[in-house]
C-alpha cells in the first residue's frame, strides 16, 4: 500500500525548527489550503483546511532559512493518523499533521516569482533562483 498527498497553500505563520535529543533538525510549519465553490442556489462558498507540516534534516535546515508567514508553497509528503481534538467553541476537529518528502517554494507572500526549491530530507537542494543570491 502507498500514500502520497499534494498541497499548494499558504504558510499561516512563520516556520519554527527544533532539534530531536539526537540532534536531527525538525521545522514546523502551518499551511492554509482553500476551495471556493458555488452551491446549488448560487453562493459563492469557501472552506479553508489547516495542515501541520513537519520537515527533518535538511529539509527542515533550508525551510527554516527561507519560508516565512504568507509564503505559497507547494508540498509533497505523506498524511498522519489524523488526531481528534475539541476546539475552544466546543466543536470536535481534526489535527492534519503532515512530513513533507520535498518542498517547493512557489513565490512571495504577493505570488510572484519564479520558483526555488527544497528538494527531500537527504538530497541537496536544488533549482536556484538566478535573481537572488540564495546558496544553493
Amino acid at each position: 500500500m502507498y500514500q502520497k498527498l499534494f498541497l499548494i497553500g499558504r504558510l499561516g505563520r512563520d516556520p519554527e525548527m527544533r532539534y530531536t535529543t539526537e540532534g536531527t533538525p525538525v521545522t514546523s510549519f502551518s499551511v492554509a489550503t482553500d476551495r471556493r465553490w458555488t452551491d446549488s442556489s448560487g453562493q459563492s462558498q469557501e472552506r479553508t483546511v489547516w495542515f501541520r507540516v513537519s520537515a527533518w534534516r535538511r529539509l527542515a535546515e533550508t525551510c527554516n532559512q527561507y519560508l516565512t508567514k504568507g509564503r505559497l508553497v507547494f508540498i509533497e509528503g505523506t498524511l498522519t493518523e489524523p488526531k481528534p481534538y475539541q476546539g475552544k467553541d466546543g466543536t470536535w476537529r481534526a489535527s492534519l499533521d503532515v512530513t513533507a518528502d520535498s518542498v517547493k517554494f512557489l513565490g512571495g507572500r504577493e505570488g510572484g516569482g519564479t520558483a526555488d526549491s527544497a528538494a527531500g530530507a537527504d538530497e541537496a537542494p536544488s533549482g536556484a533562483n538566478d535573481e537572488t543570491d540564495i546558496p544553493f
